[in-house]
C-alpha cells in the first residue's frame, strides 16, 4: 500500500496567514521535524516548520498542568478562539505577565515593532487611562505576578514617574520597564530615580545584538554605545535588569550564548529572555520563508553555543509548554550552576511534591541545603528551590538573593503562520487594550491592534 512522507501526530486549529480565517491543521513528523499542515479553501495548502526537535516537541505534554484561571473573565465566547478575546471564558490561563501599553510613541522608529511605534504614530495614554489599565488587570489578577509598563518607548511618557508612583501602590508582585534603554543611557539621574523603586522592580532591556549591522537592520539605528551605557549605569546602581533578544535567522541567532556569557558577567543582569520575531507589525527587512525561528531552534542553538547549558537545563514552562521554555542557574562563588536539570518534571506540575533529583552530585547537594534552608533540611531546601523555578522570580533563601539568580526564558508569541488554538488558549502573556479587556499578546497583535481591528470584524461576520 501506499506510505505517506509523514508521521500524523495531532490535530489542531490554525490561521490562513493570508485572510486570518480559522482553518484545520495536522501536527505531522517529516524527516525528524515537526511541521504544520494547513490548507485554506480560498488560499490554499501551506506546510509550516514549528519545531525542529520531535522528542522535544513531544515531552512538553509531560508539563502541561492544570489551568490557573483569573478572578473574573472580561468577555463572552461567541465566535470562537481567536475571536472573543478577552480574556474569554474559554481561555485556560491567568496572566502571568501583563503588558499595559501606556504609549504608542517610540523615540526610534524600529524596522522590527509588533506595535508600529514611532516618534509620530498614535498618542500618549492619560494618566487617568493608565490607572484604568492597571486597575482592570488587579481587578483579574487580584495580586498580578508581573505587570510591564510598555508602549512604543514609556520612558518619554510626560507622566512617566506619577504612573510608576501610581503601579507602586497597588498589589503588584513585580513591576517591570520594556525599554529600548535610551533614556537610562542619556540621563544616569533618571535611571538613579528609577533605582528607588527596588525592590521588586525590574529593567526589560532590549539587547538583540552586540553587532551594528544587526542593530540597523532591526533596530534602524547603531545603539552600541546605548547598550553599554545603559549597562553600565544599571550596574552602578545593581538595578535588575533582564536582556530582551529578537530573534531572526540568520541575523543574530549566532550571539545566543554570546548574550548568555555577557549577561553572566553583570552584576545587574538578572537573565535573558529570547523572543524568535512575531511576524506582525512592522517587518520592514524580514522573510519568512528564510527568517522565521522556532522556538526548538532557539533552545538547540543555546545549547550548542555555551557550555554551562546541556539539554535537560532548558525545559518547559508548564503553564504554557508549547511556547515557553526556561532554564535557571545559580551563580555563587564565582561559579554558574544550572538549576532546572534537577527538577523532577512530574513534581514541578504537582504542588504538594517539591522534590529535586541530584543524581550524583554531592557538591550542589550540600549547596542546596546551606543555600536553601534556615536548617539542615533537604526537604527545606527542595521546597523553597521549587518555588523559583516558575516565571515569578521568587526566592525564599536566607543565604540567598535575587541576584544569585540567572534565569534564561524562550518566549515564542505565535503568528499566523504556527497558530495553534491549543497553545493561544494557554497563553498566559497578556496585553491590556485601550479599552481594559486583557488580550493575549499572540492574538492582539494579530487581529486586535489599532487598524487591525477593521479586519477582527470582518471575520465576525463570517462567523455569525
Amino acid at each position: 500500500m501506499p506510505v505517506r512522507k509523514y508521521t500524523y501526530y495531532d490535530f489542531t486549529l490554525s490561521l490562513c496567514e493570508q485572510c486570518l480565517k480559522r482553518v484545520d491543521a495536522k501536527i505531522v513528523f517529516r524527516d525528524e521535524k515537526v511541521y504544520m499542515l494547513k490548507h485554506c479553501p480560498e488560499h490554499g495548502a501551506s506546510t509550516v516548520l514549528i519545531a525542529d526537535d520531535v522528542e522535544y516537541y513531544k515531552s512538553i505534554r509531560n508539563y502541561n498542568k492544570p489551568s490557573e484561571v483569573p478572578l473574573r473573565f472580561n468577555t463572552k465566547t461567541h465566535y470562537g478562539c481567536p475571536y472573543d478575546c478577552g480574556l474569554c471564558t474559554d481561555h485556560e490561563q491567568h496572566s502571568c505577565l501583563t503588558v499595559v501599553e501606556i504609549t504608542d510613541r517610540c523615540n526610534l522608529t524600529c524596522p522590527t515593532c509588533y506595535a508600529c511605534s514611532s516618534p509620530t504614530y498614535g498618542r500618549h495614554r492619560t494618566l487617568e487611562e493608565v490607572k484604568k489599565m492597571l486597575d482592570a488587570v488587579v481587578l483579574n489578577e487580584g495580586e498580578p505576578d508581573v505587570v510591564q509598563l510598555s508602549g512604543g518607548e514609556p520612558t518619554i511618557h510626560p507622566d512617566f514617574f506619577a504612573i510608576l508612583d501610581y503601579a507602586k501602590t497597588l498589589p503588584i508582585k513585580h513591576l517591570m520597564l520594556n525599554t529600548n534603554g535610551i533614556r537610562i543611557a542619556q540621563d544616569f539621574d533618571f535611571a538613579r530615580r528609577l533605582a528607588e523603586y527596588q525592590p521588586d522592580f525590574e529593567i526589560y532591556l532590549q539587547f538583540d545584538s552586540f553587532r551594528n549591522g544587526v542593530l540597523r537592520e532591526l533596530r534602524g539605528a547603531d545603539l552600541t554605545r546605548i547598550r553599554d551605557q545603559a549597562i553600565e549605569h544599571l550596574n552602578k546602581l545593581n538595578l535588575s535588569t533582564t536582556l530582551v533578544v529578537t530573534v531572526q535567522k540568520g541575523l543574530n541567532d549566532d550571539e545566543m550564548g554570546a548574550i548568555i556569557d555577557y549577561g553572566l558577567q553583570q552584576p545587574c543582569v538578572r537573565g535573558v529572555t529570547f523572543q524568535p520575531t512575531q511576524i506582525a507589525g512592522r517587518l520592514d527587512n524580514f522573510r519568512p520563508a528564510t527568517d522565521r525561528i522556532t522556538l526548538t531552534e532557539v533552545r538547540r542553538k543555546i545549547l550548542e553555543q555555551t557550555p554551562i547549558l546541556k539539554g535537560e537545563d532548558i525545559i518547559p514552562v508548564p503553564c504554557n509548554p508549547d511556547s515557553l521554555a526556561m532554564a535557571y542557574i545559580l551563580k555563587l562563588d564565582g561559579g554558574n550552576f544550572p538549576l532546572t536539570r534537577y527538577v523532577n518534571p512530574q513534581d514541578l506540575l504537582d504542588n504538594s511534591k517539591n522534590t529535586i533529583v541530584y543524581e550524583q552530585d554531592d557538591v550542589l547537594k550540600g549547596k542546596m541545603i546551606e543555600l536553601f534552608s534556615t536548617g539542615n533540611s533537604v526537604e527545606r531546601s527542595e521546597e523553597n528551590l521549587h518555588a523559583i523555578l516558575c516565571c515569578l522570580p521568587h526566592i525564599e533563601a536566607p543565604n540567598l538573593t535575587y541576584s544569585n539568580l540567572f534565569r534564561v526564558i524562550i518566549m515564542q508569541f505565535m503568528d499566523a503562520h504556527n497558530f495553534d488554538v491549543r497553545a493561544v488558549k494557554k497563553s498566559c502573556v497578556h496585553i491590556v487594550d485601550k479599552d481594559c479587556r486583557i488580550i493575549p499578546f499572540e492574538t492582539m497583535n494579530l487581529l486586535y491592534r489599532d487598524e487591525k481591528a477593521v479586519r477582527l470584524q470582518e471575520l465576525k461576520e463570517v462567523y455569525p
